[in-house]
């Protein structure tokens, strides 16, 4: 049986109090990591899903939630290209979304477009489409928050739901699944002439995104640089991972959201190692006669500092394991009561429990340096 281990379990309170520390680190960097994994994949869910090769976003717009608009002359310009097969004029702007059980109102993401182009690359949306042609109906997005009321519920139990968005009576026909993010709490669809009908100051010939999408085989990246020499500065011309890759830089650079997240991850680390470490010591300071012993009878500091890396490797292993069961179940709640995608993936879980060795390894190195700086001599 390794010495370390029999060290720590000499002591079991101190044991389950260093235990308890670096499960509450695991939990913290793990959490601060996972809110921050769940802020770059929600923000993008409309960048990764829509149908397109190429997009055309103003240069003024900084995020999706509130784009600025642009000339559609720029989207249909692009028709000029063989290269080019379709495109889709998109029209976004937030309306006011009146809960029909109790009249609560709440600002709700509005997405306009031609039914008979191709806006979503998600299942079933193309057959909901088609209801849209009706007028002043809409497409209720069944990943969005409970503070809009049990819509999902209501359509899928066939039952008939009217509301009012923007001050007019409008009709809930479908669902589509897309989810929130930290700038979207739910989402409506509908067709460009129902939007202008939801915003009668607003310009059709005005949009706020283009989706473009290419012949198959054509190379995306050789398009858009074509595109961007041809079109004027107004627009901006952005392959599919350009345009994801802007929303994340937004949110990580732009706002203090993903600093906050990282922040917190890094004082979990911290605060993990400072408990490591105390415990690490006061273990140290209590053997030093033990480890004076086995220095005064040959052995080499490497042997000795070996047992201290020994427990802060066991430390880091049996503290780590429910750390990760007690993550697990707060993403689960949080998932439920937010609809952000909170779970825990390999590549986060090896990171964190990576991070957990280097943790605890850092502590013992440095409660190690009062055994590397013994003389046994002095001790006896």
């Amino acid at each position: 049986m390794p010495l370390g281990w029999l060290q720590l379990r000499h002591k079991p309170l101190r044991l389950l109090v260093a235990l308890s520390g670096i499960s509450f680190a695991v939990l913290l960097i793990m959490m601060q990591l996972g809110f921050r994994s769940a802020l770059f994949e929600s923000a993008v869910r409309f960048h990764e899903r829509f149908d397109y090769d190429i997009a055309l976003f103003s240069p003024d717009s900084v995020f999706i939630v509130r784009p600025q608009p642009f000339s559609i002359r720029r989207l249909y310009q692009t028709l000029g290209f063989d290269a080019v097969e379709d495109v889709t004029p998109v029209y976004i702007f937030p309306s006011v979304w009146k809960n029909p059980w109790n009249n609560k109102r709440r600002s709700i993401n509005t997405i306009g477009f031609h039914p008979d182009d191709s806006l979503l690359a998600i299942e079933g949306f193309n057959e909901s489409r088609e209801l849209l042609r009706q007028q002043d109906v809409v497409l209720f997005d069944a990943g969005s928050r409970p503070e809009f009321g049990p819509v999902a519920e209501k359509i899928q139990s066939g039952e008939l739901l009217v509301t009012e968005i923007n001050d007019r009576e409008i009709e809930v026909v479908g669902l589509f699944e897309m989810g929130t993010s930290f700038g979207i709490d739910g989402t409506v669809i509908t067709s460009d002439d129902n939007f202008m009908r939801l915003f009668p100051d607003r310009q059709r010939s005005d949009i706020q995104l283009g989706l473009i999408r290419l012949h198959e085989g054509r190379d995306a990246d050789r398009v858009r640089d074509a595109l961007a020499e041809y079109l004027p500065d107004d627009v901006l011309v952005l392959t599919k991972q350009q345009f994801v890759q802007r929303e994340k830089d937004y949110w990580n650079a732009a706002t203090p959201i993903g600093y906050i997240f990282a922040f917190g991850a890094i004082m979990g680390f911290v605060v993990g190692a400072i408990i490591v470490y105390q415990i690490l010591f006061a273990d140290v300071s209590e053997h030093l006669n033990e480890y004076a012993t086995l220095r005064a009878i040959g052995y080499k500091n490497r042997f000795v500092s070996g047992i201290v890396l020994q427990q802060a490797v066991i430390l880091a292993v049996l503290g780590y394991l429910p750390g990760v069961v007690v993550v697990y179940w707060l993403y689960g709640k949080a998932a439920a009561a937010t609809n952000l995608p909170l779970y825990i993936t390999q590549e986060r879980a090896i990171t964190v429990f990576l991070m957990t060795l280097a943790m605890c390894a850092i502590s013992a190195m440095m409660a190690v340096r009062k055994v590397r700086r013994l003389d046994p001599a002095e001790v006896f």
